[in-house]
């Protein structure tokens, strides 16, 4: 085991006991093979197993001290393995140690289950005295005791063993949905450079001809959104686009099927009419038919927009089309960039080349050391998981207050999209904050010029950095339950998007928007440009999107066991996307959120209706006040989820949030 530095000074140290210990993704890290890597698991779970006895062996009136204190701790370090184990198991670079990971995982969740069943802990808990807590004590209980509830820990026990069972299936078949979409990548082989037409020069640069002659495209995103987005060819875009809703296909056909009933059991024998209802039960929305509302009232505000939208793109394809009739999904990226060329006189390929990966990180770490008055220092003493990993303590006052570690390109095996994983929830006197950012961004390492990005793989770092400041900055609650990204789920999106609002804003973008080759900082004007150009085709995203939650939804509703997927992804595209079902796609057997977000994929647009509102608020003291970052940080995201979301959105606001900023949003041209 390597000698970890001890990263705590000063006063801090005697605060903080859990942050001298060596960093637990880095000890399961250091593992060299399946068997350590199940031994280490082993160690944490049989400490688990020690809090857990010590809480039922209390024989003493229930209180605080003897029972809260501990369970917290346990939750602590229950959730703090899990979360290690989940994050390596989808990015960790040797096969046999993710096994492990998924192995280690169905253990965890097994142990889960069991404490959210056990009914001597459950009688434990609820002879606390609410009488003798404090307001977050009663709040913890009421939550505690409504957790238990749900679990299903006041059933019988022939009940709560076939929840255990079906737990632990659906950890297996969510695991096996995930596996199957990221070992399975597609590709296209074009006959020669002239099929790369319309693609940046790096992009060209990058995909140089095989000894064949043929040249690769696959279905991993630094390769497909480029091409999607420049790629002249339509016929070359179709067969990309198709291997890319193919992804997953047949396999995960069967295996969504599976995790659709087994969820729909488990929701059924817990006494709800579906698993969307037991879902949306503890979220803001609370209901299906609500879900169900809110996606039509998103869908019908964006509607007449929308339809101009599609127009124009029909219009600008008849250019080269005379007699065209519609627009294909394939086409949509292509034919908006067109437009925003020719209407804005903008070029996306132009603007990426103030994108350097290198530079747009350093320039993001900069913005939030300057806006919330921390400072990130590389650790380059930290064990981590593939060279490409980036280790940074988070200081502030001269404390150690969090630890982040940077997984931003892509490589075999490795998860394919963009995410935060947290790994530690803060907790005051226990623990402070950790998590990984996981993105697929180009490789300076293995480019052969400088790795250039989109400006929209910018808003997708600064999405996932509003998520990790999020995670960082709710972790001084006693109680670790209320600490980290642990408010309603149909919250937890709105500091994530509303951290994107900075990719818009030229006195961020200033910072590190600099020309690769001639060192000019990105002009003003051309900010402005790409602001009006990127606001054509966001009433057709918001429909699609829309046609993505409605999909969600109907996977786990009440008829879920019998649905025929194929035919539901198709009737959401037509209700609610302007683009048509491809015949041929299985886009449900790649969209890995039906596993993680289940019937919840709304969240998003929930989520942008709050942002948006909270954005108009905090533009009235320009975006890059300190002043309304701080009231942001303490009233958003300080206290996590010791106050309900609603509750700490009036607290920024001064008043309930409204509809009206998300649809002006839509109509702004």
């Amino acid at each position: 085991m390597p000698n970890f530095p001890k990263l705590l000074v000063g006063p801090c140290q005697k605060t903080m006991s859990r942050p001298l210990e060596v960093p637990l993704v880095e000890e399961l890290t250091s593992c060299q093979n399946p068997l350590d890597f199940k031994r280490c698991v082993g160690t944490s779970l049989r400490e688990v197993e020690r809090l857990l006895k010590e809480i039922l062996e209390v024989r003493s009136k229930r209180n605080r001290e003897n029972t809260l204190v501990p369970y917290n701790r346990l939750m602590l370090d229950l959730g703090s393995l899990s979360n290690a184990i989940s994050c390596l198991r989808s990015v960790h670079p040797a096969e046999e140690i993710r096994r492990a990971a998924e192995e280690s995982e169905k253990e965890v969740a097994r142990l889960a289950t069991s404490l959210s069943l056990n009914q001597e802990l459950y009688q434990g808990i609820r002879q606390c005295d609410p009488l003798t807590l404090d307001a977050k004590g009663k709040r913890l209980l009421k939550h505690l005791l409504r957790d238990f509830h749900r679990a299903g820990v006041d059933r019988d026990d022939a009940t709560r063993e076939q929840v255990c069972v079906l737990r632990d299936k659906i950890v297996a078949t969510g695991q096996e949905f995930l596996r199957n979409i990221v070992k399975d990548v597609r590709l296209i082989e074009l006959e020669g450079l002239e099929e790369l037409e319309g693609l940046p020069v790096d992009y060209v640069r990058e995909h140089a001809p095989q000894p064949n002659g043929k040249i690769r495209i696959t279905t991993d995103s630094p390769d497909y959104n480029p091409f999607m987005t420049y790629a002249t060819s339509d016929t070359r875009r179709r067969e990309l686009y198709t291997e890319f809703r193919r992804r997953g296909f047949p396999d995960n056909l069967e295996v969504l099927r599976l995790l659709m009933t087994q969820r729909h059991q488990l929701a059924t024998l817990l006494g709800y009419s579906s698993w969307a209802s037991y879902v949306a039960e503890d979220k803001m929305i609370q209901t299906p038919e609500a879900i169900g509302e809110f996606i039509e009232r998103v869908s019908r505000v964006s509607q007449t927009r929308a339809r101009r939208e599609y127009d124009e793109l029909l219009s600008q394809k008849r250019k080269l089309d005379p007699g065209a009739t519609e627009v294909h999904d394939w086409e949509k990226t292509w034919l908006e960039g067109s437009i925003r060329s020719e209407k804005h006189q903008f070029d996306f390929r132009a603007v990426r080349t103030y994108f350097e990966y290198g530079r747009v990180k350093t320039g993001v770490l900069s913005l939030v050391e300057d806006l919330f008055g921390v400072r990130f220092e590389p650790d380059l003493n930290a064990i981590h998981w593939h060279p490409d990993v980036e280790v940074y303590n988070v200081l502030e006052g001269g404390c150690r207050v969090g630890r982040i570690y940077l997984d931003m390109h892509p490589r075999e095996g490795k998860f394919k999209h963009a995410a935060l994983f947290p790994l530690v929830r803060g907790a005051r006197n226990l623990a402070v904050p950790e998590a990984a950012l996981v993105c697929n961004f180009p490789n300076p390492r293995l480019a052969q010029g400088p790795a250039l990005l989109d400006h929209d793989e910018v808003l997708t770092l600064l999405h996932e950095f509003g998520h990790l400041l999020h995670q960082l900055f709710a972790r001084e609650e006693e109680w670790s339950r209320f600490n980290g990204i642990s408010n309603e789920w149909d919250f937890i999106e709105v500091p994530s998007q509303l951290f994107e609002e900075w990719g818009w804003e030229y006195d961020a973008l200033k910072r590190f928007a600099i020309h690769h080759e001639t060192g000019e900082t990105i002009p003003r004007d051309l900010v402005e440009r790409l602001r009006r150009a990127k606001a054509f085709g966001r009433s057709l995203a918001v429909r699609h999107q829309m046609f993505y939650a409605s999909l969600s939804l109907e996977c786990f509703g009440p008829e879920a066991p019998d649905l025929d997927t194929t035919r539901v992804v198709e009737e959401c595209q037509g209700r609610h996307s302007l683009f048509r079902f491809v015949p041929g796609t299985y886009f449900q057997a790649s969209f890995g959120h039906l596993n993680d977000y289940s019937a919840l994929y709304y969240t998003y647009m929930w989520s942008l209706v709050i942002e948006k509102d909270i954005c108009v608020h905090w533009r009235k003291s320009g975006l890059m006040s300190r002043e309304a970052a701080a009231r942001y940080r303490d009233c958003i995201l300080r206290p996590g989820g010791s106050l309900d979301a609603a509750d700490l959105v009036r607290s920024f606001l001064g008043r309930d949030y409204v509809f009206k900023a998300f649809e002006e949003w839509l109509e702004v041209v």
